[in-house]
């Protein structure tokens, strides 16, 4: 029976610190392997928070690593160059995402969000921009699911 770690870290920077230290003292791996592994498989996600997976096999001391995507929020800021999302989103913006960077973060994200095709988890990327103060295409997050729903941007969802 393979144990399971589950954690929080930053891509491309973990450390043998809290929390994967602690976790992988106990199992018997060479923590300092595991930890350059999971740095390797999440340098692309550099400044994000990135859900990992650790499966150990407690006889061989082997691992697999899987790694998720960070969320929704984290991508939209990395995209509009934002620090953190807006404390008044219906008065402050902090961003601007284009329609095509929506449908490349909905594709980053494919697996773990809920829309029946690209069009729809692009609109609930779209969605998440509403509470964050970040508009798309200069517009409400609402006004560009309104025109997605009409058509307007159908040839962005050729997948």
């Amino acid at each position: 029976m393979p144990e399971i770690i589950e954690a929080l870290v930053d891509g491309g920077k973990a450390s043998a610190g809290a929390p994967l230290g602690p976790a992988l003292g106990p199992k018997g791996v060479n923590i300092m392997q595991v930890i350059n592994t999971i740095n390797d498989k999440t340098k692309q996600f550099q400044g994000m928070k990135v859900p990992v997976k650790i499966i150990i096999d407690p006889k061989t001391k082997e691992f697999t690593i899987e790694v998720g995507t960070p969320p929704a929020a984290s991508l939209i800021l990395r995209e509009v160059g934002a620090e953190k999302g807006s404390g008044t989103p219906s008065k402050q913006k902090v961003g601007n995402l284009t329609v095509e960077q929506a449908v490349k973060i909905a594709k980053m994200k494919y697996d773990n969000i809920q829309g029946k095709d690209l069009k729809a988890k692009t609109k609930e990327v779209i969605g998440t921009c509403t509470s964050m103060g970040v508009t798309v295409e200069g517009k409400k997050p609402k006004e560009i699911n309104v025109l997605i729903d009409q058509g307007q941007y159908d040839a962005k969802f050729k997948e």
